[in-house]
């Protein structure tokens, strides 16, 4: 029996991913208090972290974009689709190591909309992770079948 993610959860994946993205400088500012402690870095620093946001920011809404469009060929087990789910699923389980093993030192405001928001935001980039896995382990088993 062969096993398929559905194009609905790639699809709701890729939403997910966007969503972050516009979510991100809210979470940046509301939360994190961001803007006021990278003001406190020297101008090229500031420019530097800026830039790695807005890095993270265009690759989340670049992974969410390709998986919306490109639903299909990201399935078809070909070289490509091997190496861009590959890509996508070690961004993702990247970023929840760095989550786990980093984040818990930082105090996050103790509002209950930011504790219920930590939860929902850990548990899509859970999803994220666990979909283009399974996506990647799928596509590089076609391909070497």
């Amino acid at each position: 029996m062969k096993f398929e993610i559905p194009n609905w959860l790639i699809i709701l994946g890729g939403a997910g991913q966007i969503f972050t993205a516009l979510i991100y400088p809210y979470i940046r500012h509301r939360v994190f208090d961001w803007y006021n402690d990278i003001k406190k870095l020297k101008p090229l620093n500031q420019e530097i972290a800026k830039t790695y946001g807005r890095y993270i920011q265009g690759l989340n809404f670049s992974f969410g974009l390709i998986s919306i469009i490109f639903t299909s060929e990201l399935k078809n087990n070909t070289g490509l689709a091997v190496a861009l789910t590959g890509l996508i699923a070690a961004y993702w389980t990247g970023k929840l190591i760095t989550q786990f093993a980093y984040y818990p030192m930082y105090d996050i405001p103790k509002k209950r909309i930011f504790k219920i928001g930590e939860v929902l935001m850990n548990t899509m980039f859970v999803s994220f992770a666990l979909i283009f896995i399974s996506m990647f382990l799928i596509n590089l088993s076609g391909y070497f079948a």
